[in-house]
């Protein structure tokens, strides 16, 4: 296995709290980095995006105080479909982000800027062909979003996924998907990843930017509440059951060309944006989660 030499000596577990839209924000990062783990955010959870620059000021100035804490990683959605996506990179590179997870399409470019200043680039991936992409591009890890994962979740099983990349990768792999405690951690290493890739366990806690309604509902749900839809962002994805029944899908309507949920509420959509600030996007509404929902109390 073959975790980055620049993070040896600097974690407690090889754990990154994943980034989650609208849930992961400076403080939860903060936690995270104390406690020995990496934490990471959303660009597109700063907004307007002069807030990226305070916050990424005030993680370095952390960083530079205190030199036990575990670094922190920032996510950036390279897809065209973003429209931040430059500026977003801009500041990563300004601000000289110690790792960059990039998404939802090529690293290459970033990989590259990010290496200029010395920075790690991670990519997620569900698929082998995307991995071989993302390794091609010379990413310094690959984020292997397998089934069960929260959110836009793969469906390939870990058991098969993890061993199928080491057959031809021997570098940095990180796992996401139906981890939540150690032992899983462990297990994740076991097949063959150098990390955990943990999201939904921070949801529920004080640092998060969750509503209370949410964090309750990660509590009060099993595995078996889980519902994997495209219905929402017109990719799959993992989201609680109890919001697709009335009266959460009141406001909204199937929109028939996307296939994706539309809101019909003008408050919602002026209160959410679009990804950068403008119209609502669908899953402003809805709560992803992993499918581990019977070990969150144990």
């Amino acid at each position: 296995m073959a975790m980055p030499e620049r993070l040896i000596g600097k974690l407690k577990l090889p754990l990154i709290s994943a980034p989650m839209f609208l849930v992961s924000g400076p403080e939860l990062v903060k936690a995270c980095c104390n406690a020995g783990v990496i934490g990471s955010f959303p660009s597109l959870n700063a907004r307007p995006i002069e807030q990226l620059d305070e916050w990424l000021e005030q993680m370095n100035a952390d960083l530079a105080a205190d030199d036990t804490m575990a670094p922190y990683a920032m996510n950036i959605i390279v897809h065209r479909s973003n429209p931040r996506v430059e500026e977003d990179v801009e500041r990563a590179v300004r601000h000289k982000v110690p790792i960059v997870i990039t998404s939802v399409g090529h690293p290459g470019d970033v990989v590259e800027r990010v290496h200029a200043y010395g920075g790690l680039v991670f990519h997620d991936v569900i698929h082998i062909h995307h991995a071989k992409k993302a390794i091609e591009a010379g990413v310094d890890g690959v984020i292997l979003v397998t089934n069960g994962a929260g959110g836009h979740a793969g469906t390939i099983n870990p058991f098969t996924l993890i061993p199928q990349v080491r057959e031809f990768y021997d570098g940095c792999i990180l796992m996401a998907g139906t981890l939540s405690n150690g032992r899983a951690i462990r297990a994740a290493e076991v097949l063959g990843a150098d990390f955990a890739y943990m999201g939904t366990r921070f949801i529920a806690t004080k640092e998060s930017y969750a509503d209370q309604a949410y964090k309750d509902m990660l509590v009060e749900c099993e595995a078996s509440d889980i519902v994997y839809t495209n219905q929402v962002s017109g990719i799959n994805a993992n989201f609680m059951n109890p919001h697709w029944t009335p009266p959460v899908l009141t406001p909204w309507r199937v929109a028939k060309k996307t296939s994706r949920l539309v809101s019909t509420n003008r408050k919602t959509n002026r209160r959410h944006g679009k990804m950068c600030g403008a119209r609502a996007k669908a899953w402003a509404k809805f709560t992803t989660c992993q499918r581990w929902l019977n070990w969150l109390i144990g």
